[in-house]
């Protein structure tokens, strides 16, 4: 045979490594010439796309990994020379030659899951080429085409979905009028074969393969017009087995590592000319690749398959109802919705975290709308806030095909196991499983609860140790010599630093600047940070701690509170990022010093490790609806001591998923005048969202107790007044209704009003409440039977939001943060709750005093009342006006940020002087009921 032997030299695997022979009717250097031209072509033409790419997304920097596990300095540096030519970043992940198949599998499972790296291709010995390791690389990030599921693309011809390995596309490339010949494959099986095979019979090839030892290989050779070789000829095989003017393609594992020896007949300069071929088609891959990873990255289409309900007469049990039903696997709604498979960690079958990295990821996707659900003033009847709220989303979703998303708090089991019961919604518009949802979900009021009490056991320490030891020996134990050397945190050189200490070397601290760093000076008597625990467990509301011979004496007074009640609650239910959560953290204000001064979480240096246990916590957990629908369940500080809405995150990641047509509809608690408006005017300063619509929830029963119906005790019987028609104390009782539409057109957004309607309402009670709501200047006011028949009895009132969501909105805050604490809280308390006025107890005004002088002035303002009056007192239903509203005391939760007056005796159990205070102003109101009640408790 004729011909020299032209080698490519291509590192998908060291096996697949490419010299080529040319065609002795064509000059060794026509095709060093073709090849080199053809690489450059490739080169400029891929370094072009990822340009405009980089224009379209400034901050995109896309990552090729290239594990390899043999010395190979020549292909690290060809790798490294194109990327840097096209313009994509490369990391060489070299492993020793003695690597296992599982450390390879291991190493690539660890990049399929760096988001940072959207490509990755395999150097490695022929020996290691197994499907195993192949496969293990993501279908997404095989810029090389290795794995069975790109082959099979290939083989089936969809051409917008594979990728052609660069070893094969550069062969394709070189070999031209392939029409009729014959082409030889010689020990070349796998992925190489399989693709070069599918290859060559689409150009009109004819293909067969074999072994250097397979019988009848002479004849074969004989008869191919081109033999592609997985290895070197052997010596026992003669050329002249091979017909003149065969081209010859040899694929041997080593041309490139440095164990190889060169023919010195052949061109090193013409190897590596149509080498870069085959490494600027893995280049090109890598690019089309990064076009592929940014569409991934942009909203998808939901394609939401919603679960068939098949409702009851009469409607069972919420628990059989949920049990009835199969939720879908929740990775499976996930992708149905447009999540990636690295945004979510999985709890169980139903439940599933979701990562904020989706927020940067659709950080440029238009927010869908975004609803509010409120209600009336809650009465012992109850309203449905939650149950309209999940009915809503699955009859927009589910019955009218529109994106929706519904955002929940996740309850305490204080009330759970109490009266009150679960917040999976009801009926047949509920959150499932039900069970999953009103217990421990995936964790995050436990995790609450262990940071808060972290807290609550620093300060208790810090004032023991401070009390017992002496400066040095503070310093020492704060800031130890470790191996010789002694240094300071970041947190303490933020402390130094807040204390005026502009110093950084622990040894130049004088006496003076080291007693005021380690100590901090709590005021044990103004101590407000206290323990959680997540149970009715009313034994702990008063406690002693310290008793223990090892606390020396230090005792005092202290009590439990409910875990979401904890501060931290009401930051993980405001925060924006993990960034924000930590400062937040660290601003907790847990006492005063000696001195008047606040002492904070960052003080005491925990701010950490308290940011370590909320590290889960803080990203939303993902469920479903009875119907399928997706739904975020997330924080859950309560209405009435806090802002008593779910987090802004779970809205926000929301907000991003549903897209620029769809909804996100969240719950605020308690009645508009509480949840609400705190809603508004604290929520939505945090997060910057602008509500569209609110949706106020009211029964025809609850407003009857409105209008002077009879008292309900949990558990008896309905009187008539609730259970027959009697349209005068339905109308009288809409006098509630009216205030809280009142209360929402103060903001500036449109109301619709969604009656939750019971077997008991007559239609003319129906009738005689919705119009007396669009009188009032609701946008619409809609019946609802979602409880008793799903998302379907609630399609009129998903219809109205559509619609209402489209007027325009002018919203606006109640009151600017720059008025005074005492200005803001009187026009909460005129405008809102309609009090004549407030009367702040001298406590009260101190605390403003001392607030405004530390800084706080500023904070909105979270009202602490009871939710079951527009006033301050429990038995005033409908509207009171003419009262004083009493402010016994004010706090603030500065992490959280915002000022909590105290309203009448609300948290202050055990606390004479406000009680005191409290019976003063009902004395100056003439409410003797409230007085005898007051009194009574003293």
């Amino acid at each position: 045979m004729r011909g020299e032997v032209l080698r490519l030299c291509f590192p998908m695997r060291l096996c697949l490594s490419l010299p080529f022979a040319a065609a002795p009717y064509r000059a060794l250097s026509g095709w060093q010439a073709a090849s080199g031209q053809a690489a450059r072509k490739i080169t400029e033409n891929a370094r072009k796309s990822l340009a405009s790419l980089k224009r379209e997304h400034p901050r995109l920097e896309p990552t090729l990994a290239i594990i390899q596990a043999h010395n190979a300095p020549l292909v690290q540096e060809m790798n490294k020379n194109f990327a840097e030519e096209v313009g994509l970043r490369v990391i060489n992940v070299c492993l020793p030659e003695d690597s296992s198949k599982d450390e390879i599998v291991n190493e690539i499972l660890r990049l399929n899951e760096d988001p940072n790296v959207q490509g990755l291709a395999l150097d490695l010995p022929e020996s290691l080429c197994s499907s195993k390791i192949l496969n293990a690389v993501k279908p997404e990030k095989d810029v090389d085409g290795l794995s069975d599921i790109n082959l099979g693309r290939l083989v089936r011809g969809e051409d917008s979905d594979y990728f052609v390995s660069p070893t094969a596309g550069a062969v394709m490339e070189l070999l031209e009028d392939l029409d009729g010949k014959t082409v030889l494959l010689v020990g070349i099986d796998g992925a190489l074969g399989s693709s070069l095979q599918c290859l060559l019979q689409r150009r009109g090839a004819i293909t067969a393969s074999c072994l250097w030892k397979s019988p009848g290989l002479q004849s074969k050779l004989h008869h191919a017009d081109v033999v592609v070789a997985g290895s070197p000829k052997p010596d026992s095989v003669p050329k002249s087995w091979l017909k003149p003017g065969t081209t010859i393609i040899n694929c041997s594992p080593d041309l490139l590592s440095e164990k190889h020896s060169y023919d010195q007949k052949n061109s090193n300069t013409t190897e590596n000319a149509v080498c870069s071929l085959a490494v600027a088609m893995r280049m090109q891959n890598m690019v089309k690749n990064t076009e592929r990873w940014i569409q991934s990255q942009q909203l998808r289409k939901w394609d939401l398959h919603c679960l068939k309900l098949q409702p009851l007469s009469p409607v069972p049990s919420d628990i059989e109802i949920s049990r009835a039903q199969s939720p879908k696997a929740v990775d499976v709604l996930a992708k149905e919705i447009g999540l990636l498979t690295d945004e979510i960690e999985i709890y169980g079958q139903t439940k599933a975290k979701v990562r904020l990295s989706l927020l940067e990821r659709l950080k440029d996707q238009p927010d869908g709308k975004y609803v509010l659900v409120a209600g009336i003033t809650p009465t012992p009847l109850g309203e449905g806030k939650s149950t309209v709220t999940i009915g809503l989303v699955q009859a927009l979703t589910a019955h009218l095909n529109i994106n929706s998303f519904a955002c929940l708090r996740q309850p305490s089991q204080g009330p759970t196991f109490g009266v009150k019961g679960g917040a999976a919604g009801g009926g047949y518009a509920q959150v499932i499983p039900m069970e999953e949802f009103n217990l421990h979900l995936t964790g995050d009021i436990h995790a609450i609860t262990a940071a808060n009490n972290l807290l609550a056991a620093a300060i208790d320490a810090r004032i023991l140790h401070e009390s017992t030891q002496s400066d040095k020996a503070l310093y020492n134990r704060l800031v130890p010599v470790v191996k010789g050397v002694r240094g300071f945190s970041s947190i303490q050189l933020a402390r130094l630093r807040r204390l005026g200490i502009n110093k950084t070397d622990p040894e130049t601290l004088t006496e003076e600047e080291i007693s005021r760093f380690v100590r901090l000076d709590i005021d044990p008597s103004t101590i407000t940070w206290q323990r959680v625990v997540d149970t009715n467990d009313r034994f702990l509301r008063k406690i002693t701690v310290g008793q223990a011979n090892t606390e020396k004496g230090f005792v005092r007074q202290a009590q439990f509170d409910i875990a979401v009640a904890s501060e931290i609650m009401a930051i993980l239910a405001l925060t924006t990022s993990l960034k924000d959560m930590k400062e937040r953290l660290g601003k907790i204000v847990v006492a005063n010093d000696k001195k008047g001064e606040p002492v904070t979480a960052e003080d005491l240096g925990v701010t950490g490790a308290l940011a370590v246990l909320m590290k889960d916590a803080i990203k939303p957990t993902l469920m479903q609806t009875l119907e399928g629908t997706p739904v975020f369940v997330h924080a859950g500080p309560f209405a009435n001591i806090a802002h008593g809405n779910s987090s802004i995150l779970a809205d926000k990641i929301a907000l991003k998923l549903v897209g620029e047509k769809g909804f996100v509809v969240t719950e605020a608690g308690f009645g508009a005048d509480i949840g609400m408006e705190k809603f508004f005017n604290i929520k939505c300063r945090a997060s910057g969202l602008v509500p569209s619509v609110v949706v106020l929830v009211a029964t025809v029963r609850a407003l009857k107790m409105h209008g002077g119906g009879p008292s309900v005790s949990a558990g008896a019987p309905l009187k008539k007044e609730y259970t027959e028609e009697n349209l005068q104390l339905v109308a009288d009782g809409c006098c509630n209704l009216q205030k809280q539409i009142q209360i929402t057109q103060l903001f500036g957004v449109p109301v619709v009003v969604a009656l939750n309607v019971f077997k008991t309402d007559s239609p003319a009670e129906v009738d005689l409440v919705c119009e007396i709501a669009k009188q009032s200047g609701a946008f619409d006011a809609v019946p609802c039977s979602h409880w008793s028949d799903g998302g379907r009895g609630a399609v009129k009132l998903a219809q109205a939001v559509e619609k209402a969501a489209n007027q325009k909105s002018s919203f606006k805050y109640l009151y600017s943060l720059e008025l005074p604490i005492a200005e803001k809280i009187k026009v909460i308390a005129q405008k809102v709750y309609g009090a004549k006025d407030i009367e702040l107890s001298p406590a009260a005004q101190s605390q403003i005093d001392r607030y405004t002088r530390q800084g706080f002035g500023k904070l909105p303002i979270c009202m602490a009342k009871t939710h079951l009056s527009l006033s301050h007192q429990p038995e005033r239903k409908g509207v009171p006006t003419g009262f004083i509203l009493p402010i016994s005391d004010v706090r603030a939760s500065i992490g959280a940020g915002f000022i909590y007056p105290l309203v009448g005796t609300m948290a202050a159990e055990g606390q004479s002087d406000r009680m005191a205070f409290y019976m003063e102003v009902c004395m100056k109101q003439r409410h003797v009921t409230e007085f005898l009640h007051a009194k009574k408790m003293v």
